[in-house]
């Protein structure tokens, strides 16, 4: 009865995983994502990730529980892509690199859970987190 209990715990605790949203306040499709996620759940916390720039070793995260290239998380419309960065050939630390020094290049909104991460757009990607 007790290994029982204690297997239910930890199952309702790997469930309430707080998810975590990187935003983009400007953008639509950002903006569209948070109110979808609000519409789910009410745990999860919003990264402003403009006004506090992610790291390399997030940016690695997400890229780990995505199963994504660094490329494929990489906004092209951006101009400073295409006059920057378009047909030029990066290693993957370079892009992360050059990620984290231009976080407008980012593909938002992100989310980001416990064992995967995925793009949320359109946001209804988010139904796999419930």
């Amino acid at each position: 009865m007790h290994l029982i209990n204690f297997i239910i715990c930890v199952f309702v605790a790997n469930n309430n995983f707080t998810l975590k949203i990187f935003h983009n306040s400007r953008c639509k499709h950002s903006r569209a994502g948070l109110n979808y996620l609000q519409s789910k759940t009410d745990n999860y916390q919003i990264r402003e990730y403009l006004k506090e720039p992610l790291t390399k070793d997030e940016v690695k995260e997400i890229l780990l529980k995505t199963n994504l290239q660094p490329i494929d998380i990489v906004r092209k419309q951006e101009d400073y892509f295409k006059k920057n960065l378009k047909d030029k050939n990066f290693n993957k630390d370079e892009w992360i690199k050059i990620i984290v020094e231009n976080p407008r290049l980012l593909q938002r909104p992100i989310v980001v859970g416990r064992l995967k991460a995925l793009i949320a757009n359109p946001p209804e990607e988010i139904d796999v987190f419930f």
